[in-house]
């Protein structure tokens, strides 16, 4: 008897449910949220293809508050060293390098072997830097790094490319565009740029001030027409 036949006999009798209708449940939200920039980066990998030449690795720093992108490197393996010197740059970009902080960041990332590595352990202590890890086999953990990888592929993969300089070229453009012009639903439709650099609040009060200009002018307009 094949399986199919099974399940459909299992089926018929309301013995098995459909895979249809089977639901994973999650928090509707985080229990322990960020409330400002440089608290808690986000980290992973993704893959691009390089035809002719094999595979590169995207490493990635995002900050969890405002998705702001504050590193990237391609690399051609995913070891801690790989981890490491694109938080080198992150730090300094930061500004969390030089800068006297009360807390360094915090780093979120998956149970990937680098990041369990203690090479990476022993570097960040020397930083001064936590480590949080998700859950194994639950990615919604790093939901918004994982979501930043399916919108940077959803644009840069439209393309091949034939050397890994036209990738770089390709994902710098991108992360350009996301952190400074793409606004995002999530912060207001605000930008990333707006609201870890902090021009949110002045912009959104902008916004707010046009707002109720508008919606005066339009009854203004209103009683004119009406008399």
């Amino acid at each position: 008897m094949s399986e199919s036949t099974v399940y459909r006999l299992l089926k018929l009798h309301d013995l098995i449910t459909s895979p249809a209708f089977v639901v994973i449940k999650a928090a509707n939200e985080f229990k322990d949220k960020t409330t400002g920039i440089n608290q808690l980066w986000q980290t992973d990998f993704t893959y691009f293809k390089v035809l002719g030449w094999g595979w590169l690795y995207l490493s990635t720093i995002l900050d969890d508050y405002s998705r702001y992108i504050i590193a990237w490197r391609l690399c051609t393996t995913m070891q801690a060293a790989d981890v490491t010197k694109t938080l080198e740059v992150a730090l300094q970009v930061s500004g969390c390098q030089s800068a006297r902080v009360e807390h360094r960041p915090r780093l979120l990332s998956d149970n990937g072997p680098c990041y369990i590595s203690q090479e990476l352990a022993l570097w960040l202590k020397g930083q001064g830097m936590g480590h949080v890890r998700g859950a194994p086999n639950h990615p919604q953990t790093q939901g918004k790094i994982e979501r930043w990888h399916q919108t940077l592929k959803n644009c840069v993969l439209l393309e091949h490319y034939h050397l890994p300089e036209d990738l770089e070229h390709s994902v710098n453009a991108f992360v350009e565009y996301y952190n400074h012009q793409r606004y995002h639903e999530s912060l207001s439709n605000l930008t990333p740029a707006d609201v870890y650099f902090g021009r949110g609040e002045s912009i959104l009060e902008e916004r707010r001030a046009i707002k109720e200009q508008t919606i005066q002018s339009r009854r203004l307009q209103h009683q004119i027409e009406t008399v």
